[in-house]
C-alpha cells in the first residue's frame, strides 16, 4: 500500500436515529472492505462495544473505526443520537469532513436525528444521504427523500449541502443503489459516493506537528490516550511533543505509542499522518479540547463550547441497613474515584465535592447520562444512593433563572390532547404543531425542570409510540413550582420480610412495589398512596395463629403483582426526600431520612 496522504483520507461521521440501522451499516462496510478473516466470527452491532449500548440499542460514546477501500482510508466516527448525549455530538464534528445520514426507508427522519443533524450542517459539513431498508414490505424511499430534503431546508442547509448523495439499499443485506431502479449487489456504490462527495481533510501546509484532542481513551497500559485529527505535520513515537491550554503553561512530554484505529481493533502505528484520526499517549493528564504540538510556542486551537449541564444528582454512600450486603465496593473513596474517572473521559459529566465527605454532587446534561454511569458503576459491584435530579440555577441580574430547552414531539395525532395537557402542567408552550399521516409533530419550550420524568409519561399518554428529543435552550427566569407527581408513598415502619398477609391489607391503600418473601427495612418505600401524603404501613405482619379455622378461609385470592422500576424510571419518580437505592443485584426506594420520629421533626422544621 502506497503511503497514505491527505487526499487518500476521508473522515466521516454517521448519523441516525435509534434502530435505523446505522451500526449494521458499518458492520457491512467493515465485512465488504474485506477488514475481517473469512472465518471470523462477527458480532453484530460491532461498534457499540459498551454492554448498556447493546443492550439499549443506543450508542453513547462516541467511537471511531476506518475502512480501507481501494487506496483510500474511510475514517468512521459513529455518533450518539440521543440529546444527553450531545456533548460527543459537537466533538465528533470537529473531527470529521462529512457525516452520512441513515433513514429508515419507513420511519423517515425523526425527531432525535435533527439534533444532531443541525449541528453538522451548522459545522458546514457535506451530508451523504442513505435510505436503509427498503426491502421492507412497506419502504416508502421516494417519499423519504422528500423528507430529508424538507428537513434540510428546515435546518437552513446551504446549496451545496442540497446536492447530496441520496443511496437506497439495505445494511442487513448488504447493497447500495443510486438510483431505486438499479440493481445492487454491494456497497460499493455507497464508497464511491463516500469518496467523491467527502472533502480531503484540510491540513495545515506546516511540518510542524499539531493536533486538537477530541476523545480522550483510556488503557491500563499507557494511561490516557488523545484521540484527534492530525492538523499538520506527523507524529512518531519517542518524538518530544508539547500540551497546550488556554491559560497554562506548556507542558513537555514524549510520545510513548501512537494508535490507529482500523476495523474494530485499536493497532499501534509507525506514524500518524496529516488528515488521520489517531490516538497519541505519552501523557498522564490530558483533558478534552487541548492542543499537542511538536513546538511550545503554537498556537492553541480553538475548540467548540459545549452546552452547560443543566441537571445535577448526588451521589452518597449507601446507609440503608441492608449495605455491603450485594456490593463490594460501597466505600465513598471508591465511589469517588470511580465519578472522577468517568468524568475524565465523559466530556458531559462534571463532578463536584459538596463538603460532606460521603455525598458527591454529579452535574450532566439529562438524567439518562446519570443513568447510564449508575447502571456502568452497579454492575462493577458498587453500592450507591442517587437523589432526584435538581436542576441548575443561576443568578442573573439579581434574580433566579433556570434552563429552559426545546422540545420535539411526535405523537399519534389521538394522543395530542394528553400531551398538551402534561405540557402545560410542566409550564410548557407549544410553540408549533403539524400533522401528517396520522401523526402530530409538536414543538415546546419547556423548563428542564418539566423535562423530568416527562419521557415515561409520554410513553404512557401514547401507548409507546410517542418520540420526543429536547435541546438546551437558554436560561429565563424561574418559572415557579411544577409537580410532576401527584401521588404519596407506602412507607415501612418494620425491618423484616414481608408477608403476604400484610401485603393484602396494604393493597387496599395503594399500589405495591414489594411482592411477599423480600426483606424491607424501616424507611423504605413499599408501594404507592393514591392521596399526596406518605402512610407508614407494617409489611412484616403475619397472621396470627389460632386454633379455629373455617373452612376455606385460607383459600384467599392472589396479590396484584408488584411494580417494578427499571433504574431511570426510580430516578425520575422519587421525590426530593427520597433516595433510589441502587446495589448490583436490586434497585430499592427509600427516605432520604430513614427513622420515622427523626423524619416528621424534620418536615415540620420545614414547614416552620
Amino acid at each position: 500500500m502506497k503511503s497514505l496522504t491527505p487526499e487518500r483520507i476521508r473522515n466521516l461521521a454517521i448519523i441516525a436515529h435509534v434502530d435505523h440501522g446505522k451500526t449494521t451499516l458499518v458492520d457491512q462496510l467493515l465485512k465488504q472492505s474485506g477488514c475481517f478473516r473469512e472465518n471470523q466470527v462477527l458480532d453484530d452491532r460491532a461498534m457499540d462495544s459498551m454492554a448498556q449500548e447493546r443492550e439499549r440499542g443506543i450508542t453513547i460514546k462516541a467511537k471511531n473505526t476506518s475502512v480501507r477501500w481501494g487506496e483510500y482510508l474511510v475514517n468512521i466516527v459513529d455518533t450518539p443520537g440521543h440529546a444527553d448525549f450531545g456533548g460527543e455530538v459537537e466533538r465528533v464534528m470537529k473531527m470529521v469532513d462529512g457525516v452520512m445520514l441513515v433513514v429508515d426507508a419507513y420511519e423517515g427522519p425523526q425527531a432525535q436525528t435533527r439534533f444532531v443533524l443541525q449541528k453538522a450542517l451548522a459545522a458546514g459539513l457535506n451530508p451523504v444521504v442513505f435510505v436503509n431498508k427498503i426491502d421492507r414490505p412497506n419502504a416508502r424511499p421516494e417519499e423519504m427523500q422528500d423528507a430529508v430534503l424538507e428537513l434540510f431546508l428546515e435546518l437552513d442547509a446551504k446549496e451545496e449541502q442540497f446536492d447530496a448523495p441520496f443511496l437506497f439499499g439495505s445494511a442487513k443485506e448488504g447493497f447500495a443503489r443510486n438510483r431505486l431502479e438499479d440493481e445492487g449487489f454491494d456497497m460499493k456504490p455507497l464508497f464511491e459516493a463516500i469518496v467523491r462527495s467527502v472533502p480531503p481533510p484540510k491540513v495545515e501546509e506546516s511540518d510542524e506537528f499539531r493536533m486538537l484532542v477530541s476523545n480522550v481513551d483510556w488503557s491500563d497500559y499507557v494511561g490516557r490516550i488523545g484521540v484527534g485529527k492530525v492538523l499538520s505535520g506527523s507524529v512518531k513515537i519517542g518524538d518530544p511533543i508539547w500540551r497546550l491550554q488556554d491559560g497554562s503553561r506548556p507542558e513537555k512530554g514524549k510520545v510513548s505509542k501512537v494508535f490507529e484505529y482500523s476495523a474494530l481493533a485499536t493497532n499501534d502505528a509507525a506514524e500518524g499522518v496529516a488528515g488521520n484520526i489517531v490516538g497519541i499517549a505519552g501523557f498522564e493528564e490530558l483533558d478534552i479540547g487541548e492542543t499537542l504540538a511538536s513546538s511550545e510556542d503554537s498556537e492553541t486551537l480553538p475548540f467548540v463550547e459545549i452546552d452547560p449541564p443543566t441537571v445535577m444528582m448526588s451521589f452518597s454512600v449507601n446507609d440503608g441497613p441492608m449495605a455491603g450486603r450485594e456490593g463490594d465496593r460501597v466505600t465513598s473513596r471508591e465511589i469517588r474515584d470511580r465519578l472522577i474517572r468517568e468524568a475524565r473521559t465523559n466530556i458531559s459529566i462534571k463532578l463536584e465535592e459538596t463538603g460532606e465527605s460521603t455525598e458527591f454532587n454529579v452535574n450532566a446534561r439529562g438524567a439518562m447520562q446519570v443513568a447510564v454511569v449508575v447502571e456502568e458503576m452497579r454492575r462493577e459491584g458498587f453500592e450507591v444512593l442517587v437523589s432526584r435530579p435538581t436542576v441548575i440555577k443561576r443568578e442573573i441580574d439579581g434574580r433566579s433563572h433556570e434552563p429552559f430547552e426545546t422540545l420535539y414531539l411526535e405523537v399519534p395525532d389521538d394522543a395530542v390532547g394528553g400531551c398538551m395537557q402534561s405540557l402545560a402542567n410542566r409550564k410548557g408552550v407549544v410553540e408549533s404543531i403539524s400533522a401528517n399521516r396520522g401523526r402530530t409533530q409538536m414543538e415546546a419550550t419547556i423548563p428542564t425542570r418539566g423535562l423530568i420524568g416527562f419521557e415515561f409519561e409520554l410513553l404512557n399518554l401514547t401507548s409507546g409510540e410517542g418520540i420526543m428529543s429536547h435541546l438546551f435552550k437558554e436560561y429565563r427566569p424561574d418559572s415557579g413550582d411544577i409537580r410532576t407527581r401527584r401521588t404519596g408513598t407506602l412507607v415501612s415502619m418494620e425491618k423484616g420480610e414481608s408477608m403476604t398477609y400484610a401485603l393484602r391489607n396494604i393493597e387496599t391503600r395503594g399500589k405495591l412495589f414489594v411482592g411477599p418473601g423480600e426483606e424491607v427495612y424501616e424507611g423504605m418505600i413499599v408501594g404507592e398512596n393514591p392521596r399526596t401524603e406518605d402512610l407508614p404501613v407494617n409489611p412484616t405482619k403475619a397472621k396470627h395463629v389460632t386454633n379455629h379455622r373455617a373452612a376455606g378461609s385460607d383459600k384467599s385470592e392472589a396479590l396484584t403483582p408488584a411494580i417494578k422500576f427499571s433504574l431511570e424510571r426510580a430516578i425520575e419518580y422519587i421525590a426530593p426526600d427520597e433516595l433510589v437505592e441502587v446495589t448490583p443485584k436490586t434497585i430499592r426506594l427509600r427516605k432520604r431520612i430513614l427513622d420515622f420520629t427523626a423524619r416528621k421533626r424534620e418536615s415540620k422544621r420545614q414547614m416552620s
